[in-house]
């Protein structure tokens, strides 16, 4: 069923609006997955790897003088005279903590990459909710502008909703800064998702930093408009950059465009690689490309989803 809202103006609005209902339904059996051995200290929804105390069975051990009596299997040993101590998986929970960039250039392009970043942040926020994981969204130009932390539970997908069609795409961007709050504000353990074209004039290499972890799973998702990817200019012309209006005269030439196309396969390999060599994970899309297939597929294949 389609989750109806009222946004700040009072006019209802659906979720519908970012997400397909029939797409929603296919989330419902989908799961986030940490590839790290979550250490959070509040009990919750969430099964580590860790062995605890919780309700659910996992596993048998010798005892050993000193182990709680209470969970020796008695059962066992009125078979085979042994004291056996029964095991548990310990439940915790797992933050899903999603950042998407609403600076100036995350509105460019055709389909603009902000709506794409939308949609696929209100399909990974869905899925953390509806499966009782603790969800924050951030939204950052040059630093956090909005926030909604520590949601949790199908009842807060109207809020998630409504933050993400409220949103306004402006100003300029500044990565590390953004970051340091990010990094600052985060707390246990669970998994980042960057959403962002990561076109940042100052770097992405320190902020990024800042967001690596033990505690946290990165994933960095750059998105990229075809007229990034592959731009049909020609002639001269003036170009300004939409976030800090700093102007340079062109003349566009097919040397010039291939020029281009190399240092920009140059940049997102650099993010690639920084990534890698840490650990994180990159994925890089496009704004024009299926929010459905990316999320259904490939962040199945490549384990962030489950």
């Amino acid at each position: 069923m389609a989750q109806r809202m009222s946004t700040r103006n009072g006019t209802v609005r659906n979720l519908s609006e970012l997400l397909d209902p029939q797409f929603m339904a296919r989330l419902d059996s989908i799961d986030v997955l940490s590839r790290k051995i979550l250490q959070g200290k509040m009990q919750g929804e969430r099964r580590s790897k860790r062995r605890g105390q919780s309700v659910e069975f996992a596993d048998h051990r010798p005892y050993v003088v000193g182990d709680d009596l209470r969970f020796v299997d008695w059962n066992i040993y009125g078979r085979l005279d042994q004291l056996f101590l029964k095991l548990f998986l310990e439940e915790q929970d797992l933050t899903v903590h999603i950042a998407i960039d609403t600076s100036a250039s995350a509105g460019f392009g055709s389909p603009p990459k902000e709506l794409f970043i939308r949609r696929l942040a209100a399909a990974l926020a869905y899925i953390g909710l509806v499966n009782n994981n603790r969800v924050t969204l951030s939204s950052f130009n040059s630093r956090i502008n909005n926030q909604l932390s520590g949601m949790r539970g199908r009842g807060q997908v109207s809020r998630m909703a409504d933050f993400l069609l409220t949103s306004q795409c402006d100003g300029p961007s500044d990565f590390d800064s953004a970051c340091r709050q990010l990094a600052g504000g985060r707390t246990g353990s669970g998994i980042m998702i960057v959403l962002s074209d990561f076109l940042f004039k100052d770097g992405f290499e320190s902020g990024l930093r800042r967001l690596m972890s033990r505690n946290y799973d990165l994933y960095v998702i750059q998105v990229l408009c075809p007229q990034e990817l592959e731009p049909d200019l020609s002639g001269d012309l003036k170009l300004l950059d939409i976030e800090d209006e700093d102007a340079a005269e062109v003349t566009i030439s097919s040397a010039l465009v291939s020029f281009y196309k190399r240092n920009l396969s140059a940049w997102c390999n650099d993010i690639k690689e920084f990534c890698v060599r840490r650990s994180a994970v990159y994925v890089l899309a496009r704004s024009d490309s299926s929010v459905e297939s990316l999320t259904l597929n490939y962040l199945r294949r490549i384990r962030l989803l489950r």
